[in-house]
């Protein structure tokens, strides 16, 4: 297949797209031109900090092109898509049910070269149809469009969780409002959770695309900041903090009870998820970056940078 690398398209900006974008013009040659898709009242705004973000972009000699996943048929979002050569999707779940699907039939009806889906995450083959965390079925039913034909080559990048989310008092894994802080498991102590920082997904996507000897196409990559168990991760907060913090554990039991008095709560099914234990990790020696001999933010160097630490 002809190169792809010389119109790229990048859906939305938030956290990981303006990793993702700002690592692509960094590591793009000169004759790639590299556009984000962005909502019209966005790209209007007159919010001051919009307006620096913009500012900021349009310094990287990043384009911008208005259209909105939400209100836009697939047939309007394929033309839209037509003239790019590489689109990877930035748009998460909070784009609602459904749009992976959409976006992913609108890059078909494009035949865009080569496609990076919303799938910076879990291992959801492993996982399977019918967990807690429902919105996970629709990663599969993508999978199986893209496995599905040959004329768009994909590659889905499996990251595991973001790590920041590690340690969101809204998670409730970390959490150190009161005096004595705590850390809890989520299943098990030996459970354990891959994690990755947005900004080094950023880098790793933009190093598939623009470093990688051997074009990667068709295939999961897997990367990992870190792999670590709660029990590995208490140890890491209790060094860092130079104290103890108290341990607790949130069987699956528990969590369970907790989604089915609030079946719609989102966080809820992400914990009962990681709880099971199932799809959510892998080994860090067996992650690309690793294999390639990337540096990368490890749990210890992240929480070293966020949380207060002990006096040396």
């Amino acid at each position: 297949m002809a190169s792809t690398n010389t119109n790229i398209l990048v859906l939305g900006a938030g956290e990981l797209g303006t990793s993702i974008l700002t690592s692509l013009s960094a590591y793009a040659p000169p004759s790639t031109k590299i556009t984000v898709l962005l909502r019209s009242s966005t790209i209007n705004t007159t919010t001051p900090s919009k307006l620096a973000e913009l500012s900021a972009f349009k310094a990287l000699n990043i384009s911008f092109l208005a259209g909105d996943i939400a209100t836009s048929s697939v047939f309007q979002l394929s033309s839209l898509f037509a003239p790019y050569d590489t689109i990877i999707s930035c748009l998460g779940f909070a784009s609602g049910p459904g749009s992976q699907i959409k976006i992913t039939n609108a890059v078909l009806e494009a035949k865009v070269k080569r496609f990076f889906p919303w799938q910076f995450g879990v291992d959801y083959e492993a996982i399977g149809r019918g967990s807690a965390q429902d919105l996970w079925d629709e990663q599969l039913d993508v999978r199986d469009l893209l496995k599905a034909q040959d004329s768009t080559e994909w590659v889905i990048v499996s990251t595991g969780l973001f790590m920041s989310f590690l340690f969101e008092p809204f998670f409730g894994v970390v959490e150190l409002s009161g005096e004595e802080g705590v850390v809890r498991a989520l299943g098990s102590w030996e459970n354990r959770v891959t994690v990755t920082t947005p900004h080094d997904i950023g880098r790793l996507t933009a190093m598939i695309i623009f470093k990688e000897k051997e074009r990667v196409k068709n295939e999961v990559v897997f990367t990992a900041g870190d792999t670590v168990s709660y029990e590995g991760l208490a140890d890491i907060v209790e060094g860092v903090l130079g104290r103890k913090v108290r341990r607790e554990v949130w069987t699956v039991e528990r969590l369970e009870r907790e989604l089915r008095e609030d079946q719609e709560n989102a966080v809820r099914k992400y914990r009962v998820a990681f709880a099971v234990g199932e799809g959510v990790s892998w080994e860090k020696k067996t992650s690309w970056n690793w294999q390639k001999g990337i540096e990368v933010t490890d749990v210890k160097s992240y929480a070293l940078n966020i949380l207060p630490q002990v006096p040396s």
